[in-house]
């Protein structure tokens, strides 16, 4: 019994010893394997790190084509503004310039107006000449009353004008129109008065005279015949100043 509790005893020693090296083999193994699961982890890390890296990377490149194509799509839309803006402009630059060029040219109607009145150069504004054309078209147009009226009132308005003149001669006409004698006279006296070297002179000498003899007023149509064919011996009316004048009895 003794011999074989040793033996058993020695038998389990020697499988106790023979054990010991593969516990040992055996944690000798399980340090490679450790390292090589680090191992392994460290390249399955920086395989990720690197994958990861690489969608960082594509990602940028995506948000880099991203905003460039937004940037394009708003230099697009700015350009358009632009154009509108510039098309806008260039209407009104030329609604100025049409403005300014009407302006200029209604301006240019009321600045005096250089015209000729009997052979003289003279300087009238556009209400004055508008003035004397209506009366002159009412005498024109056999309105006599009419006429008077609005020369009378043409020469309270412009006594200095161009037109006064003339107007003061066709005065005498629109009185001579309606029979009214006196004041043909009257305005007549007033041109050959204030105005002696207008052409209109003799003309009005003459229509003078026959309003005197449409007066009964022999002496006065006789004397003005004279001095206007003494006056102006060579001027049309003078001829018909000797006719009247040797008709008178």
């Amino acid at each position: 019994m003794r011999i074989f509790y040793k033996s058993a005893l020695g038998a389990a020693l020697a499988a106790a010893f023979s054990c010991a090296p593969m516990a040992a083999h055996a944690g000798l193994f399980d340090d490679a394997e450790a390292r090589k699961a680090i191992l392994d982890m460290r390249t399955q890390i920086q395989t990720l790190q690197h994958d990861m890296g690489d969608k960082a990377d594509k990602s940028s490149t995506l948000t880099l084509a991203d905003q460039n194509e937004q940037l394009r799509q708003e230099i697009a839309r700015l350009r358009g503004q632009i154009e509108v803006l510039t098309n806008q402009l260039s209407d009104a630059q030329q609604r100025q310039k049409d403005f300014y060029v009407d302006l200029d040219t209604r301006l240019r109607k009321l600045e005096p107006q250089q015209v000729t009145i009997d052979g003289k150069d003279v300087s009238v504004d556009i209400n004055e000449q508008k003035s004397f054309t209506s009366a002159q078209a009412l005498l024109n147009n056999g309105d006599y009353k009419g006429a008077a009226s609005a020369f009378s009132d043409f020469l309270k308005r412009y006594p200095q004008s161009g037109y006064a003149a003339s107007a003061q001669f066709f005065l005498g006409n629109a009185y001579y129109g309606q029979g009214d004698y006196k004041n043909t006279v009257a305005a007549l006296q007033g041109l050959m008065k204030n105005y002696p070297d207008n052409p209109k002179v003799p003309d009005a000498q003459l229509l003078a005279g026959s309003s005197y003899l449409e007066l009964k007023d022999k002496t006065a149509a006789k004397k003005m015949f004279s001095t206007l064919i003494s006056q102006h011996p060579d001027a049309p009316a003078a001829k018909t100043a000797k006719e009247r004048l040797a008709g008178i009895k």
